[in-house]
């Protein structure tokens, strides 16, 4: 009886190649994430307003988010793995527990500015303070670790006063990566001001960052009860999809019966900002059956119309211009 004929060679062969491919998918590549698509999600489950009695008007609004895990070996090597819309990133420098504490608090940031533009826009009066931005973690790769230390509040950068993470960004937009940028701060009461050299952002490399992740000191006090539930989902990107459902929820026709998503960082004078994972969130957008995608204007909305595939994509700078949009859609 002959044990090593070709056949069962051949058989063997194939055993071992699948068990060799089963390993590689499982193993995971250091040092590298994969960020992937979710499907827009309501809004309207998430925020009520307990006190008011009237109804929102007809036409739901929709936010974004993107799913990030560690990607596997072989979804670098081999494209073809990857899900439909994902894309692959580096890691980011602290644990993932670290981060999405991080991603809470700007998420619970958002929503407080989200509530003050909305109440603001609809003429109500609203008590709202900040006093710089606080840094909550320094990334130990980059130049700024040498000088500034978690806590430490940002006042100023390049000599303009700096009162919210918009106004750091705003500033920052100016420069490429590699630039310096002065940034006055404030340590145990002492105003200290030093040059730092700022690092490209990993998501997108022609964004400068000075290397911190940081929070506005924001003190809110609204003259209408405004609940907002997101669950565990993390980042400041909703901020623009709570505004407008806000008001909705207040009485204003925002969508005017249309179904529409938005993304984007909303600042307390109403600015749109920038946000990562545009990809993913227009295919989530487009998954949700949307009418149109509301992105921030610049760059995310020239992403955005690389992966529209049809949906329509309405560029914003600001809360007022995001309303009239919607109240001129066809």
């Amino acid at each position: 009886m002959r044990w090593f004929t070709p056949a069962r060679l051949a058989a063997g062969g194939l055993f071992l190649l699948g068990a060799a491919a089963f390993v590689l998918w499982l193993l995971p590549d250091n040092g590298t994430d994969i960020l992937l698509v979710d499907p827009a999600h309501p809004v309207d489950p998430i925020v009520s307003v307990p006190d008011d009695p009237r109804t929102p008007q007809p036409g739901p609004i929709y936010f974004v988010d993107v799913r990030e895990r560690e990607a596997r070996l072989l979804e670098r090597i081999l494209p073809f793995l990857r899900p439909n819309g994902s894309s692959l990133v580096p890691a980011p420098p602290v644990s993932s527990s670290v981060e999405q504490q991080i991603g809470v608090q700007d998420m619970t940031q958002s929503q407080k500015v989200a509530a003050v533009v909305a109440l603001n826009h609809l003429g109500y009066k609203v008590k709202a303070t900040t006093g710089g931005v606080t840094i909550v973690l320094v990334e130990q790769s980059a130049p700024a670790a040498k000088i500034l230390h978690t806590s430490d509040v940002i006042v100023a950068a390049d000599g303009h006063k700096v009162s919210s993470v918009a106004n750091l960004r705003a500033v920052l937009a100016k420069h490429r990566p590699g630039d310096v940028v002065r940034i006055t701060f404030v340590r145990d009461g002492k105003r200290m001001t030093a040059s730092i050299k700022t690092v490209a952002d990993p998501q997108d490399p022609k964004r400068a960052l000075v290397g911190v992740s940081a929070r506005d000191n924001l003190t809110v006090k609204l003259p209408v009860k405004i609940k907002i539930d997101a669950g565990g989902v993390g980042g400041p990107s909703a901020g623009l999809a709570f505004a407008l459902d806000i008001a909705r929820e207040l009485g204003r026709n925002v969508t005017h019966g249309h179904k529409i998503a938005a993304t984007g960082e909303i600042a307390l004078d109403g600015t749109v900002g920038p946000i990562g994972g545009v990809k993913q969130k227009t295919f989530g957008a487009r998954a949700a059956g949307v009418d149109a995608f509301l992105v921030p204007a610049g760059e995310n909305a020239r992403e955005a119309r690389r992966y529209a595939d049809g949906l329509r994509i309405i560029p914003v700078k600001n809360f007022p211009q995001a309303l009239r949009a919607l109240a001129t859609l066809r």
